[in-house]
């Protein structure tokens, strides 16, 4: 299981939403890139970087400042928010970026999402964001009438390197891991999963350790220092 910290963007500003809550947006760092390069020297493996304004406004805003994070890189970086043209995904594999993010697009328009997946195989996560049983678009400003379970078993049929299911409730809250909705996920999805939302303290990780995830992503408690990665990445390699 991979630990993935998370940096959101805003305003070109690392910050983290309490719930996906725009208006509930605490500012971590000025900085970006100090971040990136912290958690690679502390061990992570992958990282995940999501332009919130771009989901809010359906086009990357922070594209030029992600694809200079990725430059100074050596570990992969997945990237979401506001991809939602083929020019858009192509700019950000262009630039180094290892698999790009869709949400509202993929859930929009299958046909997109099976020609992306067929030019780019293995290079497109779908993220499944969900509020109670049913998945949300636009930022997660929009909930739409599609069971999440529903999604999923969907999206096996596609050439995914993997599907991040984020559980909004739980999400910037500190609460930890809700096991009920990842149980069912895991029990349809054919795809590598990987969770986000709630993963807030060691136990979090020992429980989801149990688990057939490949990754969890993290980000408050890492900021909030109620996780700490060096640890977090200890617990999953022994």
């Amino acid at each position: 299981m991979v630990i993935i910290p998370a940096i959101d963007l805003q305003n070109n500003r690392v910050v983290r939403l309490f719930q996906g809550n725009y208006e509930k947006s605490k500012v971590y760092g000025e900085n970006p890139l100090e971040y990136a390069l912290f958690f690679e020297r502390e061990g992570a493996q992958r990282l995940h970087i999501v332009d919130l304004d771009g989901a809010k406004m359906g086009k990357p805003i922070h594209k030029d400042l992600i694809l200079s994070i990725v430059k100074k890189l050596r570990i992969p970086v997945q990237v979401g928010g506001g991809i939602r043209t083929l020019q858009a995904i192509e700019d950000y594999l262009n630039g180094g970026v290892a698999q790009v993010i869709l949400s509202t697009k993929a859930i929009e328009s299958k046909e997109f999402l099976r020609e992306v997946t067929c030019s780019f195989p293995y290079r497109i996560i779908v993220s499944v964001d969900v509020r109670g049983n049913y998945v949300a678009t636009s930022g997660w400003l929009n909930i739409v009438e599609i069971p999440y379970l529903e999604l999923l078993k969907e999206l096996n049929d596609y050439k995914l390197f993997a599907v991040v299911l984020t559980l909004i409730e739980r999400d910037g809250t500190g609460l930890g891991v809700e096991m009920e909705r990842l149980q069912k996920a895991l029990e349809v999805s054919k795809l590598p999963l990987i969770l986000a939302g709630g993963v807030s303290t060691l136990d979090d990780i020992l429980k989801l350790k149990a688990c057939n995830l490949f990754g969890v992503i993290t980000g408050r408690a890492l900021y909030e220092g109620t996780l700490e990665l060096k640890k977090a990445l200890q617990i999953v390699q022994n």
